[in-house]
Formats: C-alpha cells, structure tokens, sequence
C-alpha cells in the first residue's frame, strides 16, 4: 500500500507533518518501538510507530531519525499522547533525511493503524501472489518444470509469511521453503501425515487443523491435477498416495480469497506430482516386463538380457551389474472392491524411499510391477567387493516399516491392511524366481501376525516359527489349550504368575541363575514355579522336546 492511502482513511487519525513529496512511498509492513536503535529489528518498508519514550533531549532526534533511515523505513508515526505534540527536533531531523512523519492523535490506539496496515498489505500481497502462482501454473502445464514444489513454497514465505511444506503420505519431506526457517523434523512430519490420513478417513474435507507442541498447522490435500476431489469412487483408492501440504498457520480464520489461493498452490503442487509419475512409467514397465518373464519361466538368458536393459536405468553410470532384492507388499481392505495392487504399487513406491532423503523424485532407483492385488518391486543392489565374502546387507524387512508405521496405520484405519515380504539378495537372473517366492513367502508370515502394519524378512524364513501360520486354526487351538490353559487357570486362581515365569525360563535357555535375577526371584523359588508347571502339565522342562512344545504353544497363543 502507498503512504498517501493512510491519510485518507480518517478512522486513522493521521496527521502529515512533513514529506509530502515522499507519500508515494510503499508500505511493506509496521513496527512498533520505543527503542533507541529498533534496527536489528527492521528489514525496510515499514511504517515505524513510536510513543517517543526514547527521546531525552533534543539530540536524540537526529540520530533516532538517521538509524531509521538507513534502515529504509518508509515513513514514522509519533503519538501524541505521551508529549502531546510532536517536538520541533524530531519534525527538523525528519525533513533533513526526506523521510515522511506524521502525528498520531492522542484517541487513536497503534493497534488500530497496526491492523489496517497488517490487513490492507496482507490483501494486496494475496493478490500479487495469486498472480505469480497463476502464472507459475501455466508455465508448469505448458513446458518444462518452473522449480518445482519449493519455488511456490518461497512465495508463499517472502509474499504471506507462512511456513510451509510438501509431505508425502508417509510423512517424508518433499519440499520446503528455504526462507522460511527450519526444516519440520522427522518426527514432526510422521505425526502430521498421520493427522492428515486419519482426517481423511472420516471424510472430513480439508483443510484438516492440527495442534502440535503448541502450534497450529493446517493441512490441505494434494490430488492428481486430472482427478476432482470427487474423482474416486472410493477414498481408500488414493488415500495412501497423495501427498498433503502442511502450512504454519490456522486456516479456521482465513477469507475465502485466501483459502482459495492455497487450494491453487496445491493445484500447482500437483502438477508436479503427475510429472514424478510419469517419470516412473518407465521403470514400472521394466519392473513388468522382468516380472512377467520370471514368473512365466523365461530363460535365465532372457531375463539377464531385460536386466541388463533396466540396470542403466535404474543405476545409471553404474559400470558392474547390480544385485537385486525382490520386495512383495499387498494392501487388503474389509469389505471393499478397492483393487489392491495399484494402491500396494504408489506406496512401495514411497516406502522403498530412503526416509530421509527430501525432493519429489528421490526413488529414481526402484521400479514397482503390480499383478493382481499384489505390487513386486525389483530393487538394485551394487555388486559387493571381495572383502565382503560375498555377503550383503540390502534391505530389511523390518526397518522398512519402521518411520512409515505411525501414518500408515492411520490412513489404513480399522478395515486395511499393509502386508510386506523381502527375500535375500540374488547375484543372477537364475536367482530371481526363487527371490520372488521367498519375497511372498515372507509375506504371508507377515500377514499371520497382528497388527495393520506388518512385514517379513527372508532371515525369519530360517526358523521353525516359519510353520506356525500354516498350522490351522483349529489345532494350533488345541494344542496351546492342551499345554496352556491348566497354568493360565491356575494364575487366575492363585496369582502365581506361572506364565510368565515359563516365557521368561525359556528366553533363558533354562538357566535358573539368569531367570532368577531377571524375574528377581530366589532360586529356590523359582524351582517351586517350574516344578508346579510340570505338575499341572505332565511335561518335563528338562526336556527338549518339552522345552519346544511350550515354546510353539506360547509363540501360538
């Protein structure tokens, strides 16, 4: 806004003391102070409103005046009720460095002029920034990448100062604005895709508002530029792949005008989005085609041939052919038609991600098939050195899981469910189909255990806890109830604990000394414990056979 547009609002109070020629001036901003020297707090442009309290003699002026000035203030306001009217001094030094002054009238609160100037600068940089981001789209839509996410996100720092960030439904950073602060950390994001999957599962329209730590975040959902909020048939068919954008702020208050320009930043944002997937149309048809090879039983020679042609895309300058991990993932829903496989491909896609990488297209080494209401991904490996005898780490099932669980349990609800298998590393195309077994196989055990977030790895392939989701139900009921149920009858009635004594002698291997101190109990008394669970049970814990069968009965219970 101009310094002239102040002295026609009369509700202002404003006097013109000096500077007429200078009312042309823009005001970005308003700074109240009684400071000496406010100037590590200016940044320019702004109406300086002052009480005079600095003031001690008439030298003060000056130098008040000159500190202002250098600092590029648009103009200075001084009240009228401390000193009534504004010294002689003051008005002199204004006029010496040509900048504006007026007097406020003793009735007129600062809050008062702070609010209109706050409001009338707020709407006209609303307005400027609606036209950068209209035309930031267009140029988007029509030719190359304007910069991306993170261009608009500064826009949105230097024209409305707001704080804001681009997740992705896992709660990994894609874009911030660098003018704006600090990145979220991660825990921070997690929490707020979380919020924001959870929201979106009721069927509440956004923006969903959150409180965290004491700040207000409002969060607005990123969808495809093709497809309407009410594209969908079905929310849980895009819940688990659109990305949302978190903004420092509370949207509860804001005018329509300006919930609409954040409805067109994520319009924006989503353009960007629809470019990172087609970029992966390409490796998903590698992952398809490799697929289908292995599992129609080509020729290893055909399927090294396919490799060779993925592995310079998927690692390109990479001079050795790489390794490859097989990781199977399937989403099931209750009582829904929702096709899993699409929905089980967009999220690999994201959890296969390293989690602390940030940038919209970060998974640039991975490619994801889907068949059925499954989703396959081919991941690369670099070949392994010598020194290592042959043996790598790659990926583990578990650690997958563990910064994408919180928001994938809130966006998966009470009626989904996230099932993962990962096999070992294989050095060859003849290792693929076993890999790919393996990868399901982990699967399956995953999907026996509870929870709405679950994965195997090909090391728990090894163990004879493999068989215990295939046992059916009604013998692994029997069986537990046979060699459980007199100690969990006898705990009930005597609180005697023998359950827990059983668990905790065999994750012990036997040893009394070392049950004893973890359960700090005599050694003595603990003889007592187990000798009465080899009464109620007719079993001998010196036994390896026994040892086992409790073992099985407990991991089955």
């Amino acid at each position: 806004m101009r310094l002239r547009a102040l002295l026609d609002t009369d509700a202002l109070g404003l006097r013109l003391l000096g500077g007429e020629e200078e009312l042309d001036r823009s005001v970005r901003g308003v700074m109240t102070t009684d400071l000496r020297d406010p100037s590590r707090y200016l940044s320019g442009g702004e109406l300086v409103l002052t009480g005079l309290a600095w003031r001690r003699d008439a030298d003060d002026s000056e130098s008040f005046v000159r500190i202002l000035v250098q600092a590029g203030v648009a103009a200075l306001a001084a009240g009228e009720a401390e000193l009534g009217d504004v010294p002689d001094d003051l008005v002199l030094a204004c006029a010496r460095h040509r900048l504006p002054l007026f007097a406020v009238h003793e009735s007129v609160a600062f809050a008062t002029i702070t609010e209109h100037v706050v409001r009338q600068v707020s709407s006209e940089r609303a307005g400027d920034l609606a036209a950068v981001v209209d035309r930031h789209r267009r140029m988007m839509t029509s030719g190359p990448a304007g910069g991306g996410p993170d261009v608009v996100l500064d826009l949105l720092g230097t024209d409305l100062d707001l704080r804001a960030w681009v997740l992705s439904p896992t709660g990994r950073l894609i874009a911030g604005s660098k003018v704006t602060g600090p990145e979220l950390p991660p825990e921070a994001c997690a929490k707020l895709a979380a919020e924001h999957l959870a929201a979106t599962r009721t069927g509440r329209r956004g923006p969903h508002r959150v409180l965290m730590a004491g700040t207000t975040y409002s969060l607005f959902p990123i969808r495809s530029s093709g497809r309407s909020p009410q594209g969908a048939r079905d929310v849980r068919e895009t819940v688990l792949s659109d990305w949302l954008l978190a903004v420092e702020a509370d949207a509860g208050d804001w005018p329509e005008e300006r919930l609409d320009l954040l409805q067109g930043v994520t319009q924006l944002i989503s353009v960007e989005r629809d470019r990172r997937d087609a970029a992966r149309t390409v490796r998903r048809r590698l992952a398809q085609e490799v697929l289908e090879l292995v599992q129609t039983g080509a020729a290893p020679a055909e399927i090294a041939a396919r490799l060779r042609v993925a592995a310079p895309v998927l690692l390109p300058g990479l001079g050795a052919a790489p390794h490859w991990q097989v990781v199977v993932a399937r989403v099931d829903w209750e009582d829904s038609e929702v096709e899993g496989g699409p929905v089980a491909q967009s999220l690999l896609e994201e959890v296969l991600v390293d989690p602390l990488a940030t940038g919209p297209e970060p998974s640039d080494r991975i490619a994801v098939a889907h068949t059925g209401d499954e989703a396959i991904a081919l991941v690369p490996l670099p070949a392994v050195s010598s020194e290592h005898d042959g043996s790598e780490t790659g990926l583990l099932a578990e650690s997958l899981l563990q910064s994408v669980r919180q928001s994938l349990s809130a966006g998966l609800n009470d009626d989904g469910r996230l099932t993962l298998g990962v096999s070992a590393a294989v050095h060859s195309a003849e290792g693929l189909r076993g890999a790919l077994e393996e990868a399901r196989h982990a699967r399956r055990v995953a999907a026996a255990r509870p929870g709405r977030v679950c994965a195997a790895g090909h090391q728990e392939l090894a163990s004879h806890v493999l068989l215990l989701p295939f046992v059916p139900d009604d013998v692994r009921r029997a069986f537990t109830a046979r060699l459980l149920d007199p100690l969990t009858d006898y705990d009930r009635r005597h609180r005697a604990e023998l359950i827990p004594t059983l668990e905790a002698f065999l994750d012990c291997d036997g040893s009394w000394t070392r049950c004893a101190t973890r359960l700090h109990l005599h050694v003595n008394t603990l003889r007592y414990r187990v000798g009465r669970i080899e009464q109620l049970t007719g079993r001998d814990l010196s036994r390896l056979e026994d040892k086992l069968d409790f073992f099985l009965a407990l991991r089955m219970s």
